[in-house]
């Protein structure tokens, strides 16, 4: 059974709400205003799957990927540019909003630069001879084959064939695979993960394939498999050696962009604390003109840091320590002899850490985000502890998408 339906309002993960009798719906891939002939999604009362599109909206403009509508990893090609950042923008504001804070949202910085210069392949076998790698189909585990994406960054040229052919090789096992191939200034990192054991001679064939398509490395869940140099990216003075799987901002110009606030708004501080700083984009940075205290979780990403910083000539001193910030966060009195605070947790957020800072004498605290409603959260933590809310900042690297990078500074 088909309906009918006018879309209302764009969603928070880009898709169009229309409003029936009885509630809201969501259908993907459509725009405020338009008429659209939508049928039901089994299982599922509140969405609908997009069947025709009967008026169209004046800001509707032609997707720049063949694959979008099927692939899930782009929510809004269809949204003219300037619709669409002014939404992306809204994301913040409204989250803000709901939180209660009152601030002066700054506008959007694209920071997609020559694209995403990581990504995460997902390989199945269905069947003896049957191989599907791409992405991920929309809300499913459907595997949508690509032969090419273009928001990926050039220097990721050659990483779904080499993906292809790595998948290949381990396809007879009929176990899920990942591929998360990650481009370096000395080639494309490639982490297997999936599989389960292999005998030598697949092993054998993997590193001849590594070899075949030149990549800088190639391990499966971090073991070794074949190296023809280290993989490394440069972070300010620095040059990082990355650790397999190791997690990077999506673009190079994300990172950049990120960077480049966190430095102007700590440029007073003379001793700095990077709080889940992972491999360093932020300490090694602004160790060009402070003592920095990196913390993180992830032992491989702290030793890349170490390494980084150590080998770097001018820095300041850079101290790692390894720590789970959400079971231990840094007390009230470890924050005394902070001049400034960087936080960028995952999505999860700080709150724990949020916390401590709302309790401590810190002047300056830096919040990095990537979720919107958690950012919201924990800053409001902040501001009730007596920090003033004094910019936001967002940032958009994921260009398509919801997701949207947001950096703010409180002050004492």
């Amino acid at each position: 059974m088909t309906e009918h339906l006018t879309i209302a309002s764009m969603g928070h993960r880009g898709d169009g709400i229309a409003e029936t009798d009885n509630h809201a719906v969501y259908v993907p891939y459509t725009l405020p205003g338009e008429t659209v002939e939508v049928e039901a999604v089994p299982g599922h009362p509140d969405r609908r799957r997009l069947l025709a599109v009967n008026a169209a909206s004046p800001e509707r403009v032609a997707p720049i990927c063949a694959h979008f509508g099927t692939c899930g990893g782009c929510a809004v090609q269809h949204w003219s540019p300037a619709s669409y950042r002014a939404w992306k923008r809204g994301l913040l504001v409204e989250a803000l909003a709901q939180a209660g804070l009152q601030v002066a949202v700054g506008d959007l910085i694209d920071a997609h630069g020559e694209g995403r210069r990581r990504a995460v392949f997902h390989a199945r076998s269905r069947g003896h001879d049957i191989l599907e790698v791409g992405f991920a189909a929309y809300r499913s585990h459907r595997i949508v084959d690509i032969d090419r994406c273009p928001v990926l960054s050039p220097a990721l040229d050659g990483a779904i064939d080499a993906a292809w052919d790595l998948a290949e090789i381990v396809k007879h096992k009929g176990k899920p695979l990942d591929i998360q191939v990650t481009a370096t200034q000395s080639g494309l990192d490639v982490d297997l993960r999936g599989s389960g054991a292999l005998p030598p001679e697949t092993m054998s064939r993997l590193a001849r394939a590594a070899d075949a398509h030149r990549l800088a490395r190639l391990t499966r869940h971090g073991e070794l498999v074949a190296q023809r140099a280290v993989p490394t990216v440069r972070m300010g003075k620095a040059a990082v050696p990355l650790p397999p799987g190791a997690f990077l901002q999506a673009t190079a110009e994300g990172e950049a962009s990120l960077a480049r606030l966190v430095c102007a708004h700590a440029a007073a501080a003379r001793t700095i604390a990077d709080l889940f700083c992972g491999v360093g984009p932020f300490a090694l940075r602004v160790a060009e003109r402070a003592r920095v205290t990196a913390a993180d979780s992830d032992a491989a990403a702290l030793a890349a840091l170490d390494e980084a910083a150590r080998s770097t000539p001018g820095l300041k001193p850079v101290a790692t320590e390894r720590r789970d910030l959400y079971r231990r966060p840094f007390a009230e009195p470890e924050l005394k002899p902070f001049d400034a605070v960087v936080f960028d947790p995952p999505r999860q957020g700080a709150l724990a850490q949020a916390q401590r800072l709302a309790r401590s004498a810190v002047p300056v605290v830096i919040a990095v985000s990537c979720n919107a409603a958690t950012f919201a959260r924990d800053v409001r933590i902040l501001v009730d502890g007596g920090y003033r809310l004094e910019a936001v900042t967002p940032i958009d690297q994921f260009r398509y998408t919801p997701h949207v990078e947001i950096v703010a500074r409180l002050t004492r």
